[in-house]
């Protein structure tokens, strides 16, 4: 798949804060796309052009990563989940398929519990979801330390370039690359990880609503992921009742590693899947 680059990201103020976006052209169908971390809408990079094709997008940098504006209260997964659907609000879309991978897996998925009907589906996964917290690596540490104060005397840089070299066959574009970088550098990235460290809070609530949960859900994750390991879709997969899994040939960042593939399954899931999960 080309990598066209074709996002042009801008900002618009939703609820006091700046937020990032990229928009595509209008079409019948819309999809909010939450942006994972550590990195920003740029991830969508490789996929836009397919996935624009028949459905109007709208990514954004959630509140506190990317470039986006950061408020201290919003930055938990049931929180983003709420302002998640005033987005939808801002941007009038009536009804649309939501895609959260990474840590929009808990965005989206409390944002379609809390909010019965607004979405018309969700596709998740490569994000902590399991109870107990099953996590590896250094994720493991940044949401599961005691104490942050190790990585507060590292610059962001440092952290995310580190995180980005486990990005197996493909080599970031550098203008996408410094993006990723400069989104986090200084304290920005320590700060992030505020949102990630309410998972022991967060996760348990979410675990005891998603057999109430009537909005079908497409579970992406990448087979050889050493920082999200496949137990927490299967975890998903075992508790929502309308849900379809794919595990598929990539480790963490399935959407720069597998874009093809990952974006084949999104559209067929826009397409008419989601309505049979």
């Amino acid at each position: 798949m080309a990598k066209t680059q074709q996002l042009k990201p801008q900002f618009r103020r939703i609820d006091g804060l700046a937020v990032r976006y990229a928009e595509s052209a209008p079409r019948n169908a819309d999809a909010l796309l939450l942006s994972p971390w550590p990195e920003s809408v740029y991830a969508f990079d490789q996929m836009w052009s397919q996935l624009a094709e028949d459905t109007h997008l709208v990514a954004i940098d959630l509140p506190g990563f990317g470039r986006s504006q950061r408020r201290d209260e919003m930055m938990s997964p049931h929180a983003m989940g709420d302002f998640v659907v005033r987005v939808a609000d801002e941007f009038e879309l009536e009804q649309p398929h939501m895609v959260g991978p990474d840590v929009g897996t808990g965005t989206a998925l409390f944002a379609a519990a809390n909010h019965p009907g607004r979405l018309r589906s969700l596709v998740v996964g490569s994000g902590a979801s399991s109870v107990p917290i099953t996590l590896e690596g250094p994720l493991r540490d940044w949401v599961l330390s005691p104490s942050v104060d190790e990585f507060r005397a590292v610059d962001g840089r440092v952290i995310v370039n580190a995180a980005l070299g486990t990005i197996q066959d493909y080599d970031l574009p550098g203008k996408i690359k410094e993006d990723y970088l400069s989104s986090y550098e200084g304290d920005r990235f320590v700060e992030s990880m505020s949102y990630a460290r309410a998972y022991p809070e967060d996760l348990p609530v979410l675990r005891d609503k998603l057999g109430t949960l009537d909005t079908p859900v497409e579970i992406i994750a990448g087979r050889d992921d050493r920082a999200v390991p496949t137990a927490n879709a299967q975890f998903l997969h075992d508790r929502l009742p309308h849900s379809k899994l794919d595990i598929i040939d990539a480790a963490h960042f399935a959407w720069e590693e597998a874009p093809t593939t990952y974006a084949d399954l999104v559209t067929s899931w826009w397409t008419g899947g989601y309505r049979k999960p």
